[in-house]
């Protein structure tokens, strides 16, 4: 059975005068500094296909992946389960997520552009499949940096950690027709946020974008990013923050393309994989509901709620909703874990892991030294979104991220999912590999 693989690409770039997601609800676009893409891949054998679908978005809610991948694989015929929808989490485009302070989802956008054009993206990338080989290499960047910083007090802000953990690695993965050798797709996976270009009103991509760009244009071959563990990872902008504007987009877009190229350039040797598919269902645990008490007193401390924005905003209304439930008779049973389906992709030695969170990069690390698999590829933002998934050891000194886990709706997740999580991702692999 030979190793088969198509591509197709469609431009996602919403109309000037759009609201853009990842700070406020307020910052509508004024200029397009590079198109938002939706890139399809498909990869397959005589027996299997299997999509993964790269959207230069910043993260989509659970019920638009849900609705976009039921279309994709009624369009392609490729199997729901078997199909990855994963966002590049740029902050400079519409939004696609609607989390409670930042924001509705702007269902006009995904009616109109995002969904029709992924459809046909996807479509072509299937019917497009040929006999294909693979290379694949990494080196370490310092693209990303830890953005955790500390204050002299203890504080965590949102800057950049010089001793903080991130994961280095950025791997190419190209695959070009095995007839004439010409190239089919390139997939770069890193880990970073897509903030660069800061609360801006610039439609961009972000410094993932000018990579791809340059690389594309280097090597002839079309070209797409994969974001790895953004959770506590910022871009390693030259003026010591975690955001800027369109210059430190270019500045670090640059770099991360002479990064691309040095290692595209390390590929010597390519083969026909075979793929592989992992379907099962993740569970992570509940934690205990609070004491009525306790979440009205905090309630109370909010003077004017209605113009809450961001982070604060999503803390009132996590804290409200938990006192109607606490309230109501009879009450909703507490369940024990939150569930979500997931599908490993396997190609080779590669192992793409999606997850629908923006985890910290130790989950990253820590799976890549347990799986065994040489390059093991985990996604942030990939088929939905459920806000931020630290490490445990993160919750004791607090900041944005930890913030944001602890009040993301009604019930949440206890201190250790990242362990959890980890757990039931190995567990799904051995069980699979066992079949």
């Amino acid at each position: 059975m030979p190793f088969l693989c198509g591509a197709s690409r469609k431009i996602i770039t919403p109309p000037l005068g759009t609201p853009l997601f990842g700070y406020r609800p307020d910052v509508f676009s004024t200029t397009v500094h590079d198109d938002l893409t939706a890139t399809a891949v498909a990869f397959g054998n005589d027996e299997k296909t299997a999509l993964l679908i790269s959207l230069a978005v910043g993260e989509l809610s659970n019920e638009v992946f849900v609705s976009l991948r039921k279309k994709v694989a009624e369009a392609s015929g490729v199997n729901e389960r078997d199909i990855i929808i994963h966002a590049t989490h740029t902050h400079s485009a519409p939004n696609v997520c609607g989390m409670e302070g930042w924001g509705e989802v702007n269902h006009e956008y995904i009616d109109e552009i995002l969904s029709p054009m992924t459809i046909v993206a996807a479509k072509e990338a299937v019917d497009s499949m040929k006999p294909a080989e693979l290379g694949v290499e990494e080196i370490k960047s310092e693209i990303g940096i830890n953005r955790r910083q500390q204050d002299r007090h203890g504080n965590i802000l949102l800057g950049q950690n010089p001793w903080g953990c991130y994961d280095p690695y950025l791997t190419f993965i190209s695959v070009r027709n095995t007839e004439d050798r010409s190239g089919i797709i390139n997939l770069i996976h890193y880990g970073c946020h897509g903030t660069a270009c800061g609360c801006s009103t610039e439609i961009t991509r972000d410094w993932s974008g000018v990579m791809i760009d340059r690389v594309e244009k280097q090597t002839g071959i079309m070209t797409a990013f994969l974001n790895g563990a953004i959770g506590d990872v910022g871009p390693r902008l030259s003026n010591g923050q975690t955001v800027g504007d369109i210059t430190f987009v270019r500045e670090l877009g640059s770099y991360a393309a002479m990064d691309a190229m040095r290692v595209f350039k390390k590929i010597r040797s390519y083969s026909s994989p075979k793929i592989k598919i992992y379907n099962d269902t993740i569970r992570l645990p509940y934690n205990k509901m609070p004491e009525l008490a306790e979440v009205e007193k905090k309630l109370q401390s909010y003077s004017e709620p209605e113009k809450l924005v961001n982070l604060h905003r999503l803390t009132y209304m996590h804290l409200k909703e938990i006192a109607e439930y606490l309230k109501s008779d009879p009450k909703e049973a507490v369940p024990e874990f939150f569930a979500f389906e997931e599908n490993i992709l396997k190609v080779g030695d590669i192992l793409f892991i999606p997850y629908p969170y923006e985890f910290f990069s130790e989950i990253s690390m820590r799976l890549r030294a347990y799986t065994g698999v040489r390059h093991t590829l985990a996604l942030s933002c990939s088929n939905g979104c459920n806000a931020y998934l630290p490490v445990e050891s993160a919750l004791c000194r607090g900041g944005y991220e930890t913030a944001v886990f602890q009040n993301s709706g009604l019930f949440t997740l206890t201190d250790n999912a990242d362990q959890h999580l980890i757990n039931e991702t190995l567990r799904i692999i051995e069980e699979g590999d066992n079949k």
